[in-house]
């Protein structure tokens, strides 16, 4: 196993280490500037104000999509997907990606999961919703898929970065948009869920290979 781990393609592409390196500064920015913006919060501010009274509370049938794209981000459903796309990584013969996609997962939630009760925000007066756990999730998720596909298609380095971080958005948009909906999160909880995985997943990766290249 350490003989395949250590042959097997890179998880990071060279070319890609800039780019996603300056998009996870940016989004380590945004993630620090919302948390601090809404240290102890617990009202509608902002963005917040101006998007959550229309979006907020869905109702059937929008409110079932919505529970669909919420049960990815549950435990059984996280682990259903986060084994389906190592699967497929194994199955590519791409065992980096495999690795990146449970350890790039995990580290996402980690962060999400610390960064709370340091945050302290507060949605519907006891839960803590900064920054979004699901939608960190999601587009984590959605950077692992891009970093197989863009291997496997051999895209280039404009090419694969549109791929990465247009399969981001759309994933942490689906998803933001379900958490809201269901009441869960303010948007700007979303915003910094999206953000964690951009700043940590490629930071991930690198640590991944460096690690794979020294076994």
């Amino acid at each position: 196993m350490r003989e395949l781990v250590r042959t097997a393609p890179v998880a990071l592409p060279a070319t890609l280490r800039t780019p996603l390196a300056m998009t996870g500064a940016l989004a380590t920015a945004v993630l620090v500037a919302l948390g601090i913006l809404h240290f102890h919060d617990s009202g509608l501010t902002g963005i917040d104000a101006a998007v959550l009274p229309s979006i907020d509370g869905v109702r059937p049938p929008w409110r079932y999509v919505a529970l669909i794209f919420d049960f990815g981000g549950e435990p059984v459903g996280s682990t259903i997907l986060v084994a389906l796309i190592a699967l497929a990584g194994f199955l590519a013969h791409r065992v980096r990606i495999a690795v990146l996609t449970v350890l790039g997962v995990l580290a996402t939630v980690a962060v999400t999961t610390v960064l709370k009760p340091i945050v302290g925000r507060t949605i519907h007066g006891e839960f803590l919703s900064y920054p979004s756990g699901h939608t960190a999730l999601a587009t984590a998720l959605a950077l692992v898929i891009g970093l197989l596909v863009a291997d496997r298609l051999h895209l280039g380095r404009t090419a694969a970065v549109t791929l990465l971080l247009g399969l981001a958005v759309v994933a942490g948009l689906a998803m933001g948009w379900a958490e809201v909906a269901l009441g869960a999160h303010y948007p700007t909880d979303a915003i910094g869920g999206f953000c964690a995985a951009l700043a940590v997943v490629p930071a991930t990766a690198w640590v991944v290979d460096r690690v794979a290249d020294r076994l």
